[in-house]
């Protein structure tokens, strides 16, 4: 039995039959993490002895009967949420040393559910970023091809599940931060609505954006983990007082593989994007007609305010940024430069040397954006063009039940290509940032591959709160299409 190739669905049945032990699938995964990790680098941390010793926990609560929805099971987190005695230091210089006191509402759902954390992923440095090559500790590799990047900022957790370093992975979606990088790497990646899921415990880059969500090898797996990290938070505001169903009833819905009944639309100005690339088109459209045998009707529809997403969204996010990131200031907690002559002075070069160069860009543009005189023609206007983004959304909706597209222009680029070019890389979100802004679902679910032989998925959007739908429509395309190579060969 390859123990790596387990889903969090066969790993539950298998355990729970007591035909394995969590002991074991999790020594296994950790093996695996040592022997190519070095290649990858999903990890910044491997919670080794914490890991096992949950796992000999799982191992006596499976023989006693005790059991919860993930027991045993092996997950990586993103490293940008909380995780009480475990370092979590968001890719950061400033955050290198940071063990917090608590965990978020996510991590203490799947310790509650008896999930084994088995390590904390790599990112973009505070999750600024679309390849994951702005981590202060190091670049994470493709497993499909280590010359290319993995997406990002959920790079880490995206190429763990990919490199089947562990069962599933928790990542992060500001602008497509969990879908992009899903895409990438050949797995399932849902952004679920903004409030489904408490972000208590994340470190914010962006809060009115910010969403966590699975990573996971299958469109099952991720209706399952779904299931465990939704629901109303006391412990944050933003979290919506809404019933959480159980998401895997979507399933039943796909009957006799056929998802008649449902219509998804198509955006006229998404497909008129300049630079898609032609491999990229070739999977979209075979997408396409697969969901028509499915019984799906296509319609075109109208997204009419698409043009200004990404300077709306590039306005919003670093004037959010700029504000939570304001209070790493060397004085609390984290980073302090030592060598000052005052105050003043610790304040500027403690966020000097503690950020990297993508956060600081970041943070200079929101700072401006929010200063006195700007903060009307910049932030003011950004969020009006937000409303009409979500009332384009509304609409859309009325029509159809989902709206299918690209995740990204182009399969993965090389390592190093775009470093240079922020905009082009800024770019590389288009088709998914709308989600965000909107506060919509999303999900990106494996499609294709590259002539390089790299994955490319397509992404499916929903209205608020309609996970369900999204769930059928990706497992009824998931089953049919079937591809071939599910993971790379190591």
């Amino acid at each position: 039995m390859q123990y790596h190739e387990l889903t969090i669905g066969s790993a539950k049945k298998l355990l729970f039959d007591r035909k394995i032990s969590s002991f074991d699938l999790t020594s296994a995964l950790l093996d695996r993490i040592e022997t190519y990790d070095d290649k990858i680098g999903a990890f910044i941390t491997v919670d080794k002895d914490a890991a096992l010793k949950q796992a000999k926990k799982a191992d006596q609560d499976i023989l006693n009967n005790k059991v919860s929805g993930l027991t045993g099971v092996p997950i990586a987190l993103k490293d940008l949420l909380c995780t009480k005695g475990l370092k979590t230091t968001c890719a950061s210089k400033i955050l290198d040393n940071f063990i917090p006191q608590y965990d978020g509402t996510v991590v203490r759902k799947l310790k509650e559910n008896g999930a084994i954390i088995i390590g904390k992923t790599n990112m973009d440095e505070f999750a600024m970023g679309s390849s994951t090559e702005n981590s202060s500790y190091h670049v994470t590799t493709n497993p499909w091809n280590n010359a290319y990047v993995p997406g990002g900022s959920s790079g880490g957790s995206a190429a763990a599940v990919a490199a089947r370093f562990c069962c599933a992975a928790i990542g992060t979606d500001t602008g497509g931060s969990i879908r992009q990088p899903a895409s990438h790497c050949g797995v399932v990646g849902l952004k679920p609505t903004y409030g489904r899921v408490s972000r208590f415990g994340l470190v914010s880059y962006a809060s009115s954006l910010d969403q966590i969500g699975p990573i996971t090898k299958d469109v099952t797996d991720a209706a399952i983990l779904l299931n465990i990290i939704s629901g109303k938070d006391q412990m944050d505001s933003t979290s919506a007082s809404i019933d959480v169903p159980d998401f895997t009833k979507a399933f039943e819905q796909f009957e006799k593989g056929s998802l008649k009944g449902m219509t998804a639309g198509i955006p006229k100005e998404y497909m008129s994007v300049e630079g898609i690339d032609p491999e990229v088109e070739i999977v979209f459209n075979g997408a396409k007609k697969i969901l028509k045998e499915l019984g799906v009707e296509i319609k075109e529809i109208s997204l009419p305010h698409t043009d200004y997403v990404v300077a709306a969204y590039y306005i919003i996010a670093p004037c959010e940024a700029s504000s939570n990131l304001a209070r790493f200031d060397g004085v609390k907690y984290g980073f302090r430069d030592m060598a000052c002559d005052d105050l003043i002075d610790m304040y500027k070069k403690t966020k000097s040397k503690g950020f990297g160069p993508e956060v600081k860009r970041r943070i200079l543009i929101g700072t401006y954006a929010l200063s006195a005189g700007y903060y009307d023609a910049y932030y003011g206007r950004a969020s009006q063009v937000r409303t009409l983004i979500m009332e384009d959304f509304s609409t859309a909706f009325k029509a159809c039940d989902f709206i299918l597209s690209p995740v990204a222009p182009a399969p993965a680029f090389k390592i190093g290509e775009n470093m240079d070019d922020p905009l082009t890389m800024y770019l590389t979100d288009i088709f998914t940032l709308s989600a965000n802004m909107a506060g919509i679902p999303g999900i990106s679910i494996p499609a294709g591959y590259s002539s390089k032989g790299l994955p490319i998925g397509i992404q499916m959007m929903a209205n608020r709160f309609d996970e369900i739908s999204l769930l059928r429509a990706g497992y009824g395309f998931e089953k049919t299409i079937q591809l071939d190579k599910k993971f790379p060969d190591f």
